[in-house]
């Protein structure tokens, strides 16, 4: 049963998470078509910097948002691909095997759709824009159907959307990169070095990596990588291995509960010691952000990336293929590839789960929202383009949830 708890705690994490997430991006929409319109780009583009020294560091606050605060997220993100690469849904080849199919299906279809529209255009560049998921809208909306939803659908979607999520990671990072400063990249590549050595040393104080996190993520950004994808590489590092095996756990419990009522509370003294030896620093770690990449770091992503002026925004290619790559190319992608990888005995459906609810999903995980907001930001450079692109992310996220409501109701209520 320790499963099930750990997800329903994800899952209600992640649910009013975006329920904050739509709040924000509401809000920086109607800001940005309201007379504050001027008050709020200005602000987004306000000059804040550190320094020491010689040494400065200076950027508009929309950076700061997109490069630092999102290097928390992408570290978060890290941490899940990681603890169920080895502990979770994705350790089992066979279990894992329906998500990979699908969530490869959700990357392919909707890059191809998007292509279709800007083939030899200026919105080429875009086309990673829509293979994303947004695991906290989509956790969200499924929410809202309560206990009606099965709970192996709500583990495929999860494991679905973090599969996405590292397949979002390798694009940003292959090719979403600028000019390699390679100096600065082999300073990161010490640091990252040196996060790993700590872990093969039996390093478990969370401060030791968040310092190096720290100068790594200083000489990424530098580098020419995205700085983000320091908090993915620092995730790789940090220990999963707890200090205190769980069968050794169990036997303290035990010899516990034969203790003299007198010696008892010395004892509880020294049980909350051993559970906090029982937890890996992995686990710490994701426990310590959820709220706060949840509750602030991705609404202020939100209402900073969000704002799109209608006035002047053209309903481009760029716009139709956002659109149409998340409402149309996601869920019959992952319908497409999902129907193929059970069909060929490499997966199998979940039990209770018919493909009518797999659709369901697959229009859910054409909310693209907060990754693909990322990746237009990276991918145009260009105002127009990026407007264009958020239109189309911003339009089909809100139809795809609509859609994928519907479609997951009814295809749980009848186990179709």
């Amino acid at each position: 049963m320790r499963f099930p708890k750990l997800l329903d705690q994800f899952l209600e994490s992640e649910s009013k998470g975006g329920v904050l997430l739509f709040l924000a991006a509401l809000i920086a929409f109607l800001v940005a078509n309201s007379p504050l319109s001027p008050a709020y780009f200005g602000l987004k583009e306000t000059p804040l910097g550190v320094g020491v020294g010689d040494w400065k560091l200076e950027k508009p606050l929309v950076l700061w948002i997109n490069d630092l605060l999102m290097a928390f997220f992408f570290l978060l993100v890290g941490l899940e691909i990681k603890r169920e690469l080895l502990q979770g849904e994705l350790k089992d080849p066979r279990r894992a095997g329906l998500a990979v199919a699908a969530a490869l299906g959700g990357m392919v279809a909707p890059a191809l759709v998007y292509l279709a529209f800007n083939w030899g255009g200026e919105g080429l560049r875009g086309w990673g824009v829509p293979m994303a998921t947004d695991i906290a809208f989509a956790l969200g909306v499924l929410a809202l159907l309560g206990s009606r939803v099965p709970l192996a659908l709500k583990v495929f979607l999860t494991a679905l959307a973090i599969v996405d999520d590292l397949g979002a990671v390798l694009v940003i990072a292959l090719f979403y990169t600028e000019t390699l400063n390679l100096g600065a990249l082999g300073w990161a590549a010490l640091f990252l070095g040196l996060a790993f050595l700590a872990n093969r040393l039996g390093v478990r104080a969370l401060p030791v990596y968040m310092v190096l996190g720290l100068f790594l993520w200083y000489f990424t950004l530098k580098s020419g990588v995205h700085a983000t994808l320091a908090g993915v590489l620092l995730a790789l590092a940090v220990p999963l291995t707890r200090a205190l095996p769980l069968p050794e756990l169990h036997q303290e419990l035990r010899e516990m509960a034969h203790e003299d009522p007198e010696a008892l509370e010395g004892a509880l003294e020294g049980l909350e010691a051993s559970l906090a030896r029982a937890q890996s620093p992995l686990h710490r770690l994701e426990h310590l952000l959820h709220p706060w990449v949840a509750y602030l770091v991705l609404p202020l992503f939100a209402f900073f990336n969000a704002g799109v002026a209608l006035e002047g925004v053209a309903l481009g290619p760029v716009a139709l293929g956002a659109f149409f790559g998340l409402l149309l190319g996601k869920p019959l992608g992952i319908l497409l590839f999902a129907f193929l990888a059970v069909k060929s005995g490499l997966a199998q459906l979940p039990e209770g789960v018919g493909w009518k609810a797999i659709l369901g999903v697959g229009f859910l995980a054409g909310i693209g929202f907060t990754m693909a907001l990322f990746i237009a930001a990276l991918a145009f450079p260009s105002p127009s383009l990026l407007d264009q692109a958020k239109l189309g992310v911003l339009s089909a996220s809100l139809v795809a949830a609509l859609l994928g409501l519907g479609l997951t109701y009814l295809g749980a209520r009848k186990g179709g």
